[in-house]
């Protein structure tokens, strides 16, 4: 096949439709060459690939950007991705000092921090308060209905924020300075106890994101309560966490059982290396999100009913995998490929085909599959989150 020139049409500088096998045929009309050399799963699917499972990928790149001074934020939402019904992601940053004003949401607000570091405060519903500082691979959770703020510190940050509704858009969240435009100033005045003239300079409109002065050390910011601080801390180090290393790579996961306040998202923030691949496996609790962080890799997804079908993701990109639905993921890179999994759940749960296989009858696998030795001696009883194998 070396010297096939349908293989070398199909692997040059230019690509083309055309498989290996011959099946395709040359693109000679108009086309996005960049967009082709992105995804060449999709140009030239696996032989594998059959049927018409909806697209599973968008990137952030794509999203519209909502810039402001003191940073921007772009989502991608049902609106974006449609299949995406659970989750919905905001890709946000600010500046030294910018600020992501005073507001709340009736949906939970799940996040880990990219670059930089930022300042996070929250008061609970029992008037008890959270002021904290977090940096990059950290987490923090805020439950619906609790009133938070985002404050770049020194060297400004960039996130991404994960809401449990894939209808969710972030500019369409509760504003302290949205309700102060919006309600009349005597009511002000009766709330607070002072003339209507001391709000004679109050926003006319939302401000959602707006620059500030960086603020002081994270000891002079701290407020005495009464109440005392919040009982579950809402920032978690997930960097700091053990990962469970496997032959082909890393995983962390978090859920409600070392993040206790993080009830209604659970995550796994995982490191496929070169060579490395995400088993087969399905997820029997919900949908699942991704967000990939850095490298390149390909997604397989199985949908029953002899249909499946491969896309390429890198950094920036969004991946979804519906209820259930059998999947794997490979590097196609030179570098670790991270990224992470999330889940509306208190809990992360996956089920390993390799396991399942290796902790049934025997014979009952061989005579559904027609396997020799060699692979049913391969089965692992233990679960392989990432694998990788001599020579693969």
């Amino acid at each position: 096949m070396e010297n096939n020139p349908l293989h070398q049409a199909a692997t040059g500088p230019t690509p083309q439709p055309i498989r290996q096998d011959g099946a395709g045929w040359w693109d000679l009309g108009p086309r996005d060459i960049l967009r082709d050399c992105e995804n060449p799963d999709l140009l030239v699917p696996p032989v594998t690939d059959a049927g018409m499972i909806p697209n599973l990928k968008f990137s952030f790149s794509d999203a519209h950007m909502q810039l402001n001074h003191g940073g921007w934020s772009r989502e991608v939402t049902v609106r974006e991705l449609p299949t995406a019904t659970t989750l919905a992601g905001v890709n946000m940053a600010l500046t030294p000092g910018g600020v992501r004003e005073l507001h709340w949401h009736q949906q939970a607000e799940w996040s880990i921090m990219l670059v930089g570091r930022a300042r996070i405060t929250a008061v609970d519903q029992n008037g008890r308060n959270f002021i904290a500082d977090v940096g990059v691979g950290d987490l923090w959770y805020f439950p619906p209905g609790v009133p938070h703020s985002i404050q770049g510190l020194e060297e400004g940050c960039e996130f991404l924020l994960v809401f449990d509704d894939g209808n969710f858009s972030d500019l369409n969240t509760l504003s302290i300075s949205d309700w102060f435009a919006h309600t009349p100033k005597d009511v002000l005045a009766a709330n607070f106890g002072v003339p209507a003239s001391a709000f004679a300079h109050i926003p006319k409109e939302q401000r959602y994101i707006f620059q500030a002065n960086v603020p002081g050390s994270l000891e002079s910011q701290q407020v005495a309560d009464p109440y005392g601080t919040v009982p579950l801390t809402f920032s978690h180090r997930l960097l700091a966490q053990k990962p469970l290393v496997t032959p082909g790579g890393s995983v962390r996961i978090v859920d409600s059982t070392n993040f206790p306040i993080s009830t209604q998202i659970a995550a796994a923030l995982v490191e496929i290396k070169p060579g490395g691949m995400r088993e087969m496996h399905w997820h029997p609790n919900n949908d699942e999100w991704q967000y990939y962080i850095s490298g390149m890799g390909r997604m397989t997804v199985f949908a029953a009913n002899g249909t499946a079908r491969t896309f390429d993701y890198r950094a920036g990109d969004v991946g979804y995998v519906p209820f259930a639905y059998g999947h794997y993921i490979q590097n196609t890179g030179d570098q670790s490929l991270w990224f992470l999994e999330m889940f509306k759940s208190d809990r992360f749960q996956d089920v390993s085909l390799n396991q399942w296989m290796a902790l049934t009858p025997h014979q009952l696998v061989q005579d559904n599959l027609n396997l020799g030795p060699e692979a049913m001696n391969a089965l692992r009883k233990q679960k392989w989150p990432v694998v990788k194998y001599p020579g693969c």
